[in-house]
């Protein structure tokens, strides 16, 4: 078997004799000679490339994408007898990481020192003694009650660390109960619990589901001291309704790793936006253990038995 590797990443999986491993430029097209290949494995391959591999390699059984969600991969075409997998569990401490930043940046104002500093203006109201308790805001985690969107193994990471700082952790997900010992609510139970929430971090996947998933009359229903913290997909967030809350004073803030456009555009308002955080799509970058994930997989591609992170389609 032929397993394609791309060069945007070191990989060097313990992989079975019989094996071939060709490592790829991942911002070519995959050479002729190796239209052969039977598995791919995809990481900052764009649009055009994976749908050119998804037209040309006819012999392909599986494509392992090192990324947490696989929509780029699911959009390129690859027939439907392909199995995907995702890079899900390799960006768990990353993410969890850059997450945990942007919300202590959000309580603790690190923009607005930020900007000062560039000024050289010291910012009285932020130093010195402050009050232990702020109704009506959002300062610290001590005590915030706290929605974590989509949770997955990277919210199995986060939510613990939250948690250990005061925060009162409740996911959202498919089916309510109790995971990793948070309790879960459901979708349908949002309108009872946002007007109560002060951080709201959306870790959702882009797909027809989950488009807009956080709508205007989603954010009509937040406190107006809430701060949004989005690190999973742009397109779950409708941005146009989140400034209109901002710029209305119906919202306290938001910090964004992720847009519906990538670059940010140079004219976006969000740059201006005193209360926007602007990551540039930072949180993951480094999927942990890939090596491990691509020969645990390649084992049970040879083995018949099912394979780990399989994308249901």
């Amino acid at each position: 078997m032929k397993i394609l590797l791309p060069t945007s990443i070191p990989l060097d999986p313990d992989l079975p004799d019989g094996v071939e491993a060709v490592r790829y430029d991942n911002r070519e097209p995959v050479p002729d000679a190796h239209r052969d290949a039977e598995a791919l494995v995809v990481w900052g391959n764009r649009g055009p490339e994976l749908a050119d591999a998804a037209a040309r390699l006819t012999r392909l059984r599986w494509v392992q994408t090192l990324a947490a969600g696989p929509d780029q991969v699911l959009g390129a075409g690859f027939a439907p007898d392909v199995v995907v997998t995702s890079g899900r569990s390799l960006h768990d401490l990353p993410v969890t990481e850059h997450t945990l930043a942007l919300v202590l940046a959000a309580a603790r104002r690190l923009h607005v020192l930020g900007r000062a500093q560039a000024e050289h203006r010291w910012v009285r109201e932020l130093g010195g003694m402050q009050p232990l308790d702020e109704v009506g805001a959002f300062r610290t985690l001590r005590d915030a009650r706290v929605l974590v969107w989509g949770f997955g193994s990277i919210a199995a990471t986060l939510a613990p660390l939250l948690a250990a700082l005061g925060a009162h952790v409740t996911g959202v997900a498919r089916t309510a109960g109790d995971r990793h010992g948070f309790p879960v609510i459901t979708e349908d139970d949002l309108p009872a619990h946002l007007p109560s929430t002060d951080l709201l971090v959306m870790i959702l996947p882009a797909s027809a589901s989950t488009h807009h998933a956080l709508s205007r009359e989603r954010l009509a229903l937040l406190p107006p001291h809430a701060w949004v913290v989005n690190v999973g997909r742009g397109a779950t967030l409708d941005t146009e309704s989140l400034l209109e809350a901002l710029r209305g004073g119906r919202l306290g803030g938001a910090a964004l790793d992720v847009f519906e456009t990538e670059p940010l555009p140079a004219d976006s308002p969000l740059w201006d936006e005193p209360d926007v955080i602007v990551s540039p799509h930072a949180a993951g970058g480094r999927p942990l253990g890939a090596d491990a994930l691509i020969a645990d997989n390649v084992r049970a591609l040879l083995e018949g038995r099912e394979l780990r992170n399989v994308v249901e389609r």
